[in-house]
C-alpha cells in the first residue's frame, strides 16, 4: 500500500493530510481483511434484516409498557399532601403521588427511573458477560434469536396487568421487556459491519481499489457511504414500522376506546406485528460463523477475557476509546432525558395510549423524513458522517436545557401541550440520525473481523450506560419532589460528551488504527486465541520500526 502514502486524505474535520502522516504507527489504508469466506449478502437477507428493525422499533417495549407501568404505580399511590388515602388522580391532587417503597415510600417518577437505571444495570452484566462471546461460531445468531423471544413474550404477558394493584407485576415485565429490548438493539446493530462489507457494493468497490482502478480516498468515501446506507435504511424501516404500527393501534384505540383492557390489546397488536416481521431474519440470514471458542474457554466467562483484551487497546485505538467513552456520557444524557420527558408527558396526557400514539405518529413521521434526508445530503455532498453526527449532537444538548427552562417559569420547559408536540417533532428531526449517525461511526472505528467485541463495549456506551444517569435524577426528583430539577445534570452531561466527540475523536485516524491492528492480529480473529506472546512480538516490532 506504498503508494497511498503519496495521496492527500482527509482527517475527520476535513483538513488535507498526508495519509503516511495521519498515524505515526499507521500507514495503511483502511480496507477491511477479510478473515473467510463469507457469503455475499443477499437481496432477501438485507431486506429480512430491514424488516427486523420494522418491528423492533420500540413502541411497545420503550414506550407503551412504561405508560401503563406508570399509570398502574399511579392509580396504587398516594398524594403525600392529603394522605395515604387520598388518590392522585383527584381533581384537588397536589401534582405529587408516591408509592410504599421499603420502609418508607417513593416518589413515582422516582421508581420508574429506578426500574430504568436497574434494566441499565442488568444490560451492563449482559453485555460484559456474553456480548463479545457472540464473535465466536454461530453464538451471535442464536443469542439474537433467544433475547428476541424474551422480549416478545414479556409483552404477550402484558395482558395479566389489569389492575393497579399489579403494578410491580407490571414494573418486572416492563423491565423484562426493556431490558431485552434493549439487548436486541445492540446486537442487531453488531450484525451490520459484517453486512456492509460483504454487500455486492462493497465487494467491487474493493476489487477495484485492490486493481488500482480507484485512489484510497476515494475507496475509503465510498465505503463508508456504503456503511451510512445501509445504517440510515435501516433506521428507516425502524420508523416506517414506527408509523404502520402506530397507525394500526389506532384500530384498536378508537373503536374499544372505553374498553378497560384496551391498553393491553394495543401493547399485544404491537407485539404481533413484530413477530410477523422480525422471524425472517433468522430463516434467510446467511451462515457467517465466528472461529471457534478457543479450548477450555466457556460462553459465560470468554466474554470479559474480550473486553479486558480490547480494553488493553486504548493505546493503539485511542479514537475509538475517545468515542466510546464520550458517548457513554451523551447516551446516559439523551436517554435518561428521553425518559425523563417521557415521565412528564405521561403526567400531561393523564396516561391516555391515544394521545401517545398521536404524538409517537408525529415523532416516526419526522423521524423517517429526516433519515432519508439527512442521507441524501450527505450523499449528494460527500459530507463526513462525523460533521453529520454533530449537526444532531447540538439538539441533543438543546432538549435537556429547555426543559431546563421549566424550573424557574411555567410559561416553557415542558409545561405546554404544544411543548410535547414540538418535542416529538424535533427529536424525530434530529434524534433518528443520531442514532444511525452514531453506529456509523462505531462501525467506521471498529477492527474488522472483531464487530461484537466493540460493538459489545459500544452496548454499554449506548444502553448500559444509563444506570448512572436515572440513579442520579431518581434521587434528585425524590428530594426535591420536582421532576424538572433533573435537567440541569442531563444539560451538563451531554454538553460535555458532545465537546470530547467534536474535538477529541478524528475519525480517519481511528479507521485507519483499527484496520491496522486488525490485520496485525489477523489470526485472533481467525481462531479466536489471543496471544500475550505474538501482542509482545508485534509490539516489539512496531517498536523497531519506529526507530
Amino acid at each position: 500500500m506504498s503508494s497511498s502514502s503519496e495521496q492527500p486524505g482527509r482527517t475527520g474535520d476535513g483538513n488535507a493530510v498526508e495519509i503516511s502522516k495521519v498515524s505515526e504507527d499507521v500507514n495503511i489504508v483502511a480496507v477491511a481483511p477479510l478473515q473467510r469466506d463469507e457469503p455475499l449478502v443477499t437481496r432477501k437477507e438485507l431486506w429480512s434484516y430491514y424488516l427486523y428493525y420494522n418491528g423492533d422499533n420500540g413502541v411497545g417495549p420503550n414506550g407503551y409498557s412504561l405508560t401503563l407501568f406508570q399509570s398502574l404505580a399511579t392509580s396504587a399511590g398516594y398524594d403525600p399532601v392529603h394522605g395515604p388515602e387520598s388518590s392522585c388522580n383527584a381533581a384537588d391532587a397536589s401534582g405529587q403521588c408516591v408509592l410504599p417503597w421499603g420502609s418508607g415510600t417513593k416518589a413515582v417518577s422516582s421508581v420508574v427511573l429506578v426500574a430504568n437505571g436497574v434494566s441499565f444495570a442488568v444490560m451492563t452484566a449482559i453485555f460484559t458477560t456474553i456480548g463479545s462471546a457472540a464473535d465466536y461460531g454461530t453464538f451471535g445468531r442464536w443469542l439474537l434469536l433467544v433475547i428476541t423471544v424474551i422480549c416478545w413474550g414479556a409483552q404477550f404477558a402484558s395482558m395479566a396487568l389489569t389492575s393497579p394493584s399489579r403494578w410491580g407485576a407490571a414494573m418486572a415485565l416492563y423491565m423484562i421487556g426493556f431490558i431485552s429490548y434493549g439487548a436486541t438493539l445492540v446486537f442487531y446493530a453488531a450484525i451490520f459491519p459484517r453486512l456492509a462489507r460483504n454487500t455486492p457494493h462493497a465487494r467491487a468497490l474493493r476489487e477495484k481499489y485492490q486493481n488500482g482502478e480507484i485512489a484510497a480516498e476515494e475507496y475509503e468515501l465510498e465505503e463508508s457511504l456504503e456503511k451510512n446506507r445501509i445504517s440510515n435504511i435501516s433506521t428507516m424501516h425502524s420508523n416506517v414500522g414506527y408509523i404502520f404500527t402506530l397507525c394500526l393501534n389506532l384500530s384498536l384505540l378508537l373503536p374499544l376506546a372505553n374498553n378497560s383492557l384496551v391498553d393491553n390489546y394495543t401493547i399485544v397488536l404491537t407485539n404481533v406485528y413484530w413477530v410477523i416481521t422480525g422471524i425472517w431474519w433468522f430463516i434467510f440470514q446467511e451462515p457467517r460463523p465466528g472461529p471457534a471458542l478457543p479450548k477450555g474457554e466457556r460462553y459465560l466467562t470468554v466474554g470479559w477475557k474480550q473486553i479486558w483484551i480490547a480494553l488493553k487497546q486504548y493505546k493503539k485505538l485511542p479514537y475509538t476509546f475517545v468515542y466510546l467513552v464520550a458517548f457513554f456520557l451523551l447516551a446516559d444524557g439523551l436517554n435518561t432525558t428521553g425518559t425523563l420527558i417521557s415521565i412528564c408527558q405521561n403526567d400531561k396526557f393523564s396516561f391516555s395510549f391515544l394521545q401517545n400514539t398521536y404524538l409517537g405518529l408525529a415523532q416516526a413521521i419526522t423521524s423517517t423524513a429526516s433519515t432519508l434526508g439527512f442521507w441524501y445530503i450527505q450523499k449528494y455532498w460527500k459530507i463526513s458522517t462525523k460533521r453529520m453526527f454533530v449537526v444532531t449532537n447540538v439538539v441533543t444538548i438543546f432538549i435537556p436545557l429547555w426543559g431546563m427552562i421549566g424550573i424557574w417559569t411555567q410559561k416553557f420547559g415542558f409545561h405546554n401541550v404544544w411543548e410535547f408536540w414540538a418535542y416529538n417533532v424535533v427529536f424525530g428531526i434530529f434524534q433518528a440520525p443520531y442514532y444511525a449517525f452514531s453506529q456509523t461511526m462505531m462501525a467506521e472505528l471498529t477492527p474488522p473481523g472483531f464487530d461484537n467485541m466493540f460493538f459489545g463495549l459500544f452496548g454499554l456506551s449506548n444502553r448500559a450506560s444509563s444506570m448512572i444517569g436515572p440513579n442520579v435524577i431518581q434521587a434528585i426528583i425524590n428530594n426535591t419532589g420536582d421532576n424538572w430539577k433533573g435537567f440541569p445534570f442531563l444539560f451538563a452531561l451531554c454538553t460535555a460528551a458532545s465537546l470530547v466527540i467534536w474535538f477529541g475523536v478524528d475519525v480517519t485516524t481511528g479507521r485507519r488504527d483499527a484496520v491496522a491492528w486488525a490485520e496485525k492480529h489477523r489470526s485472533y480473529a481467525e481462531t479466536g486465541v489471543f496471544s500475550e506472546a505474538e501482542e509482545a512480538s508485534i509490539d516489539t516490532k512496531d517498536g523497531s520500526k519506529a526507530r
